[in-house]
Parts: structure tokens; C-alpha cells; sequence
């Protein structure tokens, strides 16, 4: 499991240093290949590649004139790449994703359970000031968090 805030940099070449927390985690439980892709441009979603190849299989199962599906695959693939962490566990963020959402210098990496997300700081930073949506908090409540 993936959990907490651990910052790092993107150098200027576009590779993500995996803050040490992460990696002792990957290293154990996964391999060294990735998938790296985003749902919206905004946030940079980097998931071990089992972990994707469990997403595919799900999809698999629904037709392939699913709006649904054609939509989620069309923006993860125009944002994806799959990429091999390099010895010094680094990982080449997608330059199309780079550019969209902007993950340069200093960056905040998010635990999400099963995948990490990227994000530019300060828009991060933005983000989480702000509360949590009525719906939000009715949803947890009903989970028991």
C-alpha cells in the first residue's frame, strides 16, 4: 500500500526521482516497470504494471462500443506510456503529461493505495486547502470514516 506525501523533483530531462518511501515498496512487491498515464492532464498517475494489468482486465470484459470505456482509454492512452525505472530509480514521466499538468521541479507524490500520483506542488498545495464536499463527507460517514 502506497500512503503519504513524499516531494521530490522532476529534473529537467522529465525523470521523477521515486522519494525512497515508495521505492522500498515497489521494489519489494513489484517489478520495475510502470505504467504511467492521467484520467483528466492534470494529475500524473503512476502505477506498478500489475496493478495496471488488473485495470485492462476489467476493461477487457466490457464491449468494445462501451462510451465509458472508449472514453477512459482514449485519455489514458493519449497520456500513457508504459516506462522501466533506470538504476538510479528514476522514471520517465510522459512528456504530453509533463507539459498538461505542468510536473516540473518540485513535485508532490501521493500515496493512493495501489498507484502514485504526481502533481505539481503548488497546484497541490492549492487543492487540498480547500474542504471537502458535502457528497464527500456523506460518503465516508456511510463507509464508518
Amino acid at each position: 500500500m502506497f500512503r503519504g506525501n513524499h516531494p521530490t523533483r522532476v529534473d529537467e530531462k522529465g525523470r521523477l526521482k521515486v522519494p525512497a518511501e515508495f521505492k522500498r515498496t515497489l521494489d519489494e512487491k513489484y517489478g520495475q516497470q510502470f505504467y504511467i498515464t492521467s484520467r483528466d492532464g492534470k494529475v500524473a498517475e503512476i502505477y506498478p504494471f500489475e496493478e495496471w494489468q488488473r485495470i485492462e482486465e476489467r476493461l477487457a470484459k466490457l464491449s468494445n462500443f462501451n462510451p465509458a470505456k472508449k472514453a477512459f482509454l482514449m485519455r489514458t492512452n493519449y497520456y500513457g506510456q508504459q516506462v522501466e525505472m533506470d538504476a538510479q530509480g528514476r522514471l520517465l514521466m510522459p512528456q504530453v503529461l509533463r507539459e498538461a499538468a505542468e510536473i516540473k521541479g518540485e513535485v508532490a507524490v501521493m500515496g493512493m493505495l495501489t498507484y502514485l500520483e504526481v502533481r505539481n506542488m503548488n497546484l497541490a498545495r492549492a487543492q487540498v486547502e480547500g474542504p471537502l464536499s458535502a457528497e464527500d463527507e456523506k460518503t465516508l460517514d456511510e463507509l464508518g470514516i
